[in-house]
Parts: structure tokens; C-alpha cells; sequence
């Protein structure tokens, strides 16, 4: 059944991974989901396997760290589909290094992408998400709640993106916008992957070896997939999931141990 049949979605970061599969999942529930990356033809290759699957996407390449590229996006999705129902905020990658390699321009650079995209187009987006009693889902990350020494920025930028969540889920309350967070675990994407490699290179493994040791050192049940975050993107804005609000759900297997 397509729960989220006539919804137009914002996804931001669909090139690859956790972003790509969202869209996928979303188009495939029955939205028209717009892609956003700054790289267009891994772009240009998303949007065709969601029209051959009988999706209905479009892609707008541009880098949402430049100040008004955020209300761009919003306005190419209005002037081309005449609202917006759903914006997903999955843009950006931050360094992991030890703190002290770390540069101030590594700093802003990670603020710039996954933050502050993801306030601009929150806020370019609001009135129309208003108009529709939208929703709006961060996808920020474990690290917010349990920070790492190599992971300073990662943490940093997803503990501000869970407060951010928050706060913007007490004007939702307001205004009638859904606000929600996920923060995934360790999820079988590229960037993972080259972990891995380096985990399975120093330990002298194979890759399905060092990925049982990842697990087995983070004490997780296993390491997620993107689809699995997809599909609770779906749900979470879709008909039955309209309870979550101001939710910061961790879907990470189990690395989360506070409370």
C-alpha cells in the first residue's frame, strides 16, 4: 500500500547511501521525492531507479553549504510540484580524527553541511510544511549521545542536531509540523565500508571477519542497513506515525547504553 501516495518529499544527501535509500523507500511508498546532492550525476543515477521502479523523483545538484542554497531547493520544489510535505535532513559527513589533528576549517565544514543545511532548509520549508501539516525528520547520529575521542565533530554537530530537533518540535506543536530525529548506528554505507577495509587491512581478515569484529567491539547486535532507516523514515511520516514528535529514536543495534 502507498502510505504517502500525492506527498512531496526533500531529501537532502540522496546521492548514496542512507539518503539514496530514503528516497527509494519514500518513492516507492507513492511520494514524489526531490533528491539533493552536489554530486549530479550519481544524482541523475538515483532518480532512474526510482522512475524504473515506478517512482516519480526529480534531482536538484547544488551545495547546501553555500548560505542560500536551501531556499533554492525549496523554491525549485514548490515552482515544480506546488508544495512540500516531507524534508529529511541527511546531508553531511564529518572528519573523524584525534582532536588535536583537527583544524578550524574541519570544524566549520562540518557545521556548515549536516547543521546548518539542515536549519536553512527547515526554515525555507516551514511555511509550506505549515500550509500541509508536514514533517520534518533529522538523520543525525549516535555520536550525539555518546561522543568518541576520533568523533569530537560528528558528536558535536549531532548533539546540536537533536536539539535542534526539540526545539523546533515545541514550534511544530504550534504550528502543526511533525519534528522527529533518528540517530543511526553503524550503517552498511560507502564510508563504512572503508572502515572496515582498514579494520580488516590491520588485523589481516576478510571484510565479513572485521565487520564481526566491529560489531563484537562496539557490543551491537549487527551493523544496520539503509533501508532499515529508510523504512522508519516511512513509517515515522507516514499515516501511522504521526505520535513520534520531538523523538530522538536510536536505530544502532544497541551502542547506545545511557539512558
Amino acid at each position: 500500500m502507498q502510505t504517502l501516495l500525492g506527498k512531496i518529499a526533500i531529501i537532502t544527501g540522496a546521492s548514496r547511501g542512507i539518503g539514496r535509500a530514503i528516497a527509494t523507500r519514500l518513492g516507492r511508498d507513492g511520494a514524489v521525492v526531490i533528491l539533493c546532492a552536489r554530486d549530479r550525476d550519481a544524482l541523475d543515477a538515483a532518480v532512474l531507479e526510482i522512475t524504473q521502479g515506478g517512482g516519480k523523483a526529480a534531482a536538484f545538484a547544488l551545495d547546501l553549504r553555500e548560505a542560500d542554497a536551501p531556499a533554492r531547493l525549496a523554491e525549485f520544489t514548490v515552482a515544480t510540484q506546488g508544495r512540500i510535505d516531507i524534508v529529511v535532513n541527511n546531508a553531511g559527513a564529518t572528519k573523524r580524527a584525534d582532536f588535536f589533528e583537527l583544524t578550524d576549517e574541519d570544524w566549520e565544514d562540518g557545521f556548515a553541511l549536516k547543521f546548518f543545511g539542515a536549519v536553512r532548509i527547515t526554515r525555507a520549508a516551514w511555511p509550506h510544511l505549515k500550509a500541509t501539516g508536514g514533517s520534518v525528520v533529522n538523520i543525525a547520529g549516535v555520536g550525539g549521545r555518546t561522543p568518541g575521542a576520533e568523533f569530537t565533530i560528528g558528536g558535536s554537530v549531532n548533539g546540536a542536531m537533536t536539539t535542534f530537533t526539540k526545539a523546533m518540535a515545541d514550534v511544530g506543536i504550534r504550528d502543526g509540523v511533525q519534528v522527529n530525529a533518528i540517530n543511526p548506528g553503524a550503517i552498511r554505507t560507502e564510508r563504512f565500508q572503508k572502515r572496515l577495509v582498514t579494520i580488516a587491512m590491520e588485523n589481516g581478515v576478510g571484510i565479513d571477519a572485521a565487520e564481526q569484529q566491529f560489531a563484537a567491539n562496539a557490543r551491537v547486535t549487527k551493523i544496520g542497513d539503509p533501508g532499515e532507516i529508510a523504512a522508519l523514515v516511512s513509517f515515522i511520516v507516514g499515516p501511522e506515525g504521526r505520535l513520534f514528535h520531538g523523538s530522538l529514536i536510536d536505530m544502532d543495534g544497541g551502542a547506545t547504553k545511557t539512558v
